[in-house]
């Protein structure tokens, strides 16, 4: 878990990092957030004189982000928490909201990252799976039904590999960082090797790597090209593990996508640049956001709970 006070231009006041303590099962999980948030928003009043003004929330699998409930949450056993509930009767009147943990890592990226100024964007993190969040007017769309840029289970290859979700040939079987790294331990033999080896072994000329990389590649610019056929975003923003190797991927899967391309217009690819902090940031913007203070904008609730406006001199939340 990260949790941290953040200021309404998302800034870092103060960060935190400790386990999720899923060892002890969902419910120690639930209880580790509350505490967390408890912590942070008690030591708004010690290092500001006021406690935070808002929470927010960013969790993986669906999320059911009106009425504020973890829908599912495989990794951590979770199955209907209602966890903006439970954080307010934690927090007493803090408003509190939930966000998906790739959509709002997108809703950072777009704001305050790596698609700063851009009106339409898309984030996607290539991690042990693959998502996406789509970015419009400093915004993130999660969906009629909360599934908006699922990416990662657009089919690339039909009859491919068998995936988790019921098809064959999803995208994330063939270009996440775990995909890449069972393409490459298969490849070389060795049961312990990653994306991160792969990536080393492409840049020092092994042709068994080249190999595995240019197929992840080749498949995930198919996947982007349909994405980006759809949405038309101006910024496509790559991040999550397989990311950090750099030119060794960008380099390579711009060309791949600009071979794709006929009429649709080419959006600028460029790497992520919050690293793992997107999530906790992107929960800190939806808190502002309750507040009504968006520093590129009114948010969507219009004025605090108060009446006001809050300024950049309103203490921060607390985001976990």
């Amino acid at each position: 878990m990260k949790a941290a006070l953040a200021g309404p231009g998302g800034e870092l006041l103060y960060q935190a990092r400790r386990a999720t303590g899923r060892d002890r099962g969902p419910d120690a999980v639930v209880e580790g957030i509350l505490d967390f948030a408890a912590e942070l928003r008690a030591l708004g009043v010690d290092r500001f004189g006021e406690p935070a003004r808002a929470a927010g929330v960013a969790v993986p699998g669906i999320v059911d982000e009106e009425h504020g409930t973890a829908v599912y949450a495989a990794n951590l056993g979770w199955r209907d928490v209602p966890l903006r509930a439970l954080l307010g009767e934690r927090l007493g009147s803090v408003p509190v909201a939930l966000g998906h943990d790739v959509r709002t890592g997108g809703l950072a990226e777009g704001r305050i990252g790596a698609g700063k100024g851009a009106d339409r964007f898309l984030f996607v993190p290539l991690g042990t799976g693959i998502a996406g969040a789509i970015g419009i007017d400093g915004r993130v769309e999660s969906g009629a039904h909360g599934f908006a840029g699922e990416i990662g289970h657009v089919v690339v290859r039909p009859g491919g590999l068998p995936c988790p979700c019921g098809q064959r040939g999803c995208l994330e079987r063939f270009a996440s960082a775990s995909a890449v790294s069972q393409a490459w331990a298969e490849a070389c033999g060795d049961p312990d090797a990653d994306a991160a080896d792969c990536a080393k072994a492409v840049d020092s000329g092994d042709p068994r790597a080249r190999a595995v990389w240019q197929d992840a590649v080749d498949a995930l610019a198919d996947g982007l090209v349909t994405a980006l056929t759809l949405l038309d975003p101006r910024v496509l923003i790559i991040g999550g593990g397989l990311a950090e190797a750099g030119e060794t991927l960008f380099s390579p899967l711009r060309d791949a996508v600009r071979r794709r391309v006929t009429f649709q217009k080419l959006p600028r690819i460029v790497p992520a640049a919050l690293g793992d902090t997107a999530g906790c940031l992107g929960a800190g913007l939806l808190a502002w956001d309750l507040l009504g203070t968006d520093p590129h904008g009114p948010g969507p609730h219009g004025a605090g709970p108060d009446g006001t406006t809050p300024t950049t001199t309103t203490p921060p939340e607390v985001t976990t």
